[in-house]
């Protein structure tokens, strides 16, 4: 399917010539779907309107040909709704508290302010209920495995990283700020983190190419005492644990029972390995351009050395056309057209596939849906939608609230269990495994499965009023 767009098209028309009718026709014929229509302008003789139109991508040049192409009518302006949304940025910072005069600014400033300065200087947990770190994220890149853009630098990463900022202020009411890095430096990386997380109750990496997230978040998570969370790998496995459960009940399989191909060895699916053992899984085999990770072979990467010891538990060898013979469930976060229907049909029964590669899945869903029981995607023009955001409002929603000193396992997959049971028994269905972003129980359901696992684990430093 055509990845789609949006633009507003301003027309000048004169009435003599053309109808407005012939304008909505010659875009219709070029694939586009005039959603909105603005009169900006009327005269006997001419009008002048905006038209909100969706079409797919490749189709805009020949639908604006088309449209200037009609007697009497002169386009004046097109814009791209997606660039005027991101008009000097998508967020900004507002005061709490109105400075109207100066026994206002004697409380914020100088000189009230010093002697919050010093309480906090003497009790530096005291940060944690007088200043905005109670309540922010960093979300840091250095814009080298930017969505499938790859490595674009710290600049091009910003959008990304300030639309993190926005979900996590929308969905979880939680103040987060963009902050792009231009070094590729491990090192360099690990030491500003650190340098900037007094401000910040949690971190949040984004868009950092592997191996070196691994590195960088094994590196944050032990140096400093607020949770460190690479969303790009654990986000993903909690969003995809979370469907699997659903997509599992469906079929009548259990997931410690489960024979899962994963394909794809990278950032993402290394988290989705680790949390499927971390959850019950037994026998998961980790698929790459070498094949099947296995015990009798040696990886440079640390990772795939671990992955390989832990994994495959009857070492099966070969490509994935060979490994994917009875498998119960395929989860793709590799590239497009990787998987094949001779695949699926060699899997067992009720085949589950999540294939996850954006923006063209392992497989084209449409050619697939008919042999599967269960498919999942990372897009949002298919049913059961894989995606980040699902987790990582919620996740840090919960560890800001019991200021927990990391993120573990034990949260991760609290929040996996959290997001599967907001569909209810009575909706679950092949089509509906995953909730929407957009369902208000997502967030509250994750955060108390967090704060709970934190308590339970150890790893909460204050416990909320409602569960004491």
């Amino acid at each position: 399917m055509a990845l789609g767009t949006s633009m507003i098209i301003r027309l000048q028309m004169d009435k003599r010539q053309v109808t407005f009718g012939e304008v909505a026709g010659a875009i219709g014929d070029g694939g586009g779907d005039v959603v909105a229509i603005d009169v900006i302008h009327a005269s006997p003789e001419h009008t002048i309107r905006d038209l909100t139109v969706n079409l797919p991508e490749k189709m805009r040049e020949a639908v604006l040909e088309a449209v200037e192409a009609l007697p009497g009518v002169t386009i004046v302006n097109v814009s791209d709704r997606t660039f005027l949304a991101h008009l000097g940025g998508k967020i900004e910072i507002r005061s709490k508290t109105p400075v109207k005069n100066r026994e206002d600014l004697s409380h914020v400033y100088t000189p009230g302010v010093a002697k919050v300065c010093r309480a906090i200087h003497e009790d530096p947990q005291k940060a944690f209920t007088l200043t905005i770190k109670r309540n922010t994220v960093a979300v840091v890149s250095d814009g080298t495995a930017v969505l499938g853009l790859g490595d674009i630098g710290p600049r091009a990463a910003m959008p990304v990283m300030e639309g993190k900022a926005m979900l996590f202020k929308q969905f979880a009411g939680v103040d987060a700020f963009p902050i792009c890095l231009d070094t590729k430096d491990t090192e360099e990386i690990i030491r500003t983190i650190k340098l900037i997380a007094p401000a910040f109750g949690g971190i949040n990496l984004e868009d950092i190419g592997s191996p070196r997230c691994f590195e960088i978040e094994r590196r944050l998570a032990e140096e400093l005492d607020i949770p460190v969370f690479h969303d790009d790998q654990h986000g993903t496995a909690v969003v995809v644990l979370a469907g699997l459960l659903n997509a599992l009940s469906i079929v009548g399989k259990k997931l410690e029972d489960a024979k899962i191909v994963l394909l794809g060895v990278g950032a993402a699916g290394s988290a989705c390995i680790k949390m499927l053992l971390s959850a019950g899984a037994h026998n998961v085999i980790a698929v790459d351009h070498c094949g099947a990770l296995h015990k009798a072979d040696k990886y440079d990467n640390p990772m795939w050395e671990w992955i390989a010891d832990n994994c495959n538990p009857n070492g099966e060898t070969g490509q994935l056309e060979q490994v994917i013979q009875g498998a119960d469930v395929f989860i793709g976060v590799s590239r497009p057209n990787l998987l094949t229907l001779d695949h699926i049909k060699s899997m067992a029964s009720d085949p589950i596939v999540f294939a996850m590669a954006n923006p063209d899945p392992e497989i084209d869903p449409e050619l697939a849906e008919a042999h599967v029981r269960v498919l999942a995607t990372g897009r949002s023009d298919f049913p059961n939608q894989i995606n980040n955001v699902l987790c990582f409002p919620g996740m840090f929603r919960g560890a800001l609230d019991c200021r927990a000193s990391v993120i573990n396992e034990a949260m991760k997959v609290a929040a996996a269990q959290a997001i599967a049971s907001v569909v209810e028994d009575d909706e679950l269905n092949e089509q509906y495994i995953i909730p929407s972003v957009f369902n208000d129980k997502v967030v509250d359901r994750i955060r108390d499965a967090v704060v709970k696992a934190a308590m339970k684990t150890g790893v909460a430093r204050r416990i909320p009023p409602e569960f004491r």
